[in-house]
């Protein structure tokens, strides 16, 4: 058995193990922070656990007011430290936080439409508006290489997506000159959009423009970028596309999440009239 003497080595075997099985680097951070958190209020969990301590911890993150989904990570970064590093047995019944079942922000077209008015940069334009009409995530946006742009059969190819899943998606034909030129004289293995410097854009860096946008066009909804992803289902599944298309386009693994748009899609409900 594996005898862990501090926390830093911990931290080093969770890191080191998290990214042999391929996690994502968000996780590995977060799940390094929730274990640093945890052992820093009860050191005597290094290397045997105590349920009991586990449970009052979890208990003190409730009463900070964090959410029932960070909570659940702590949760999860407890368990996989014992289970896949310490080899101990996990078998307590301890329930998940759940979820608040909340509706997605929809943005109309109209307000897509003055989002982009109201950015002057052209590529920072043409990105928001890539991750409006194919549906991608930030992190996907930022991560296009040149060689995934098919601008003759006008698809992306979107490699190792969230879930390490590939996936082809819609490429808007109306940015299809800007994108022509954000490619010249680049290689395949360029990145589509990069950044002053040299290399990838961050995605706080893409966030921030959409969020100045969003302010600048005098639109009140608590939208993020996501939302650009969330409105480019809706929207689809308005003019009549079959759920399980979009299910694909999306990348999604169970067609339950995606059928999450038929709830937020208000053609049906437009079409029917108030008795009053």
């Amino acid at each position: 058995m594996l005898l862990i003497s501090n926390a830093e080595q911990a931290l080093v075997a969770l890191d080191q193990h998290l990214r042999l099985k391929n996690y994502s680097p968000k996780t590995v951070k977060s799940y390094k922070g929730c274990l640093a958190k945890f052992l820093k209020l009860f050191p005597d969990c290094l290397n045997s656990l105590n349920i009991e301590y586990v449970k009052t911890f979890l208990l003190s993150m409730h009463d900070s007011g964090l959410s029932p989904q960070t909570i659940n990570v702590y949760l999860q970064s407890i368990q996989f430290y014992f289970r896949e590093i310490l080899h101990q047995p996990f078998h307590y019944s301890l329930p998940y936080a759940k979820r608040p079942k909340r509706l997605p922000v929809i943005l109309s077209r109209s307000e897509i439409e003055q989002i982009l008015n109201h950015i002057s940069n052209i590529k920072h334009k043409t990105m928001i508006a890539l991750a409006y009409g194919a549906g991608l995530r930030v992190s996907e946006v930022v991560k296009l290489r040149v060689g995934n742009v098919d601008l003759e059969s006008s698809v992306i190819y979107v490699y190792q997506g969230k879930g390490k899943k590939d996936r082809i998606t819609l490429l808007p034909n109306a940015i299809c000159e800007n994108l022509q030129k954000s490619m010249c004289g680049k290689s395949p293995d360029d990145f589509l959009f990069d950044s002053e410097r040299g290399g990838r854009l961050s995605e706080r860096s893409i966030q921030k423009v959409f969020s100045r946008a969003l302010r600048s066009a005098g639109i009140s909804k608590p939208a993020s970028f996501h939302s650009l992803r969330h409105s480019f289902a809706t929207h689809i599944l308005e003019q009549g596309t079959d759920i399980r298309y979009i299910q694909k386009l999306l990348g999604h693994a169970n067609i339950r999440t995606t059928q999450l748009y038929t709830h937020v899609s208000t053609a049906s409900i437009r079409a029917i009239k108030s008795p009053l």
